[in-house]
């Protein structure tokens, strides 16, 4: 009975070191287990920190894509910001042509020559020196249109006269005229003296070309047609 007993003993001990071990190793098993499983998620957050890495590393090259379109742009930009940079130089490039191209449209003005009263008694020019007075001017603006022609009469042995067909302004003064004079008398009649005379008249001018024998030559033989013009002074 008692080794029975004892048997029993042993049995209970033996499976109560059996179930001891047991535990233990299905304690180790569970840890083992357990580090398995956290080895295997720190390998699978590993992996997935690898992926997203990687997924980041893909991405990099993009981004430096970009960065190059980037730069690939900046000579666009900095065309264009030379362009801008410039205004000034093109404004003043198109004010200068626009000017060069005004003066190119504008007429020339030509130059205004001035103008002066020539005589001529018959076919003969004669040189005159004009006076600066209302009635000389009155005359040249009467000869612009065209020459003033007039038909003129020996009077006295002295001057030969002609009517101008128009009024002129007068200033007549008691005159003494002498040959070569020319003169208006009564405002509307042109005298020009081979001799010489006392009157009162209006002086226009001189003929300084020719002498006494000269002017009695072109107006002491007969009557004669006297023309004056205006042109071109030389």
């Amino acid at each position: 009975m008692k080794k029975q007993i004892i048997n029993v003993f042993i049995a209970a001990a033996v499976l109560s070191a059996l179930i001891g071990c047991g535990g233990g190793q299905v304690q180790n098993t569970s840890a083992d287990h357990s580090a398995v499983t956290s080895t295997a998620a720190g390998a699978a957050e590993k992996e997935k920190e690898g992926s997203s890495v990687q997924a980041g590393g893909t991405q990099t090259p993009k981004e430096t894509a970009s960065t190059k379109s980037n730069a690939a742009q900046d000579p666009k930009q900095s065309a264009e910001s030379v362009t801008s940079a410039q205004p000034g130089t093109e404004q003043q490039g198109a004010e200068q042509q626009g000017a060069e191209q005004q003066a190119a449209e504008e007429p020339v003005e030509e130059e205004v020559k001035e103008k002066m009263l020539k005589m001529m008694i018959g076919d003969t020019e004669v040189s005159v020196d004009w006076e600066n007075n209302e009635s000389a001017e009155a005359l040249k603006d009467l000869c612009a249109e065209e020459p003033l022609v007039i038909q003129m009469s020996m009077y006295g042995g002295f001057e030969q006269v002609g009517s101008i067909g128009t009024r002129l302004p007068s200033d007549d003064e008691q005159t003494s005229t002498s040959a070569g004079d020319i003169v208006l008398y009564s405002s509307n009649q042109i005298v020009v003296f081979y001799g010489s005379n006392s009157w009162a008249y209006t002086r226009l001018g001189h003929i300084t070309d020719q002498d006494a024998a000269g002017m009695t030559d072109l107006l002491g033989n007969g009557d004669v047609t006297i023309t004056i013009s205006l042109e071109d002074a030389e």
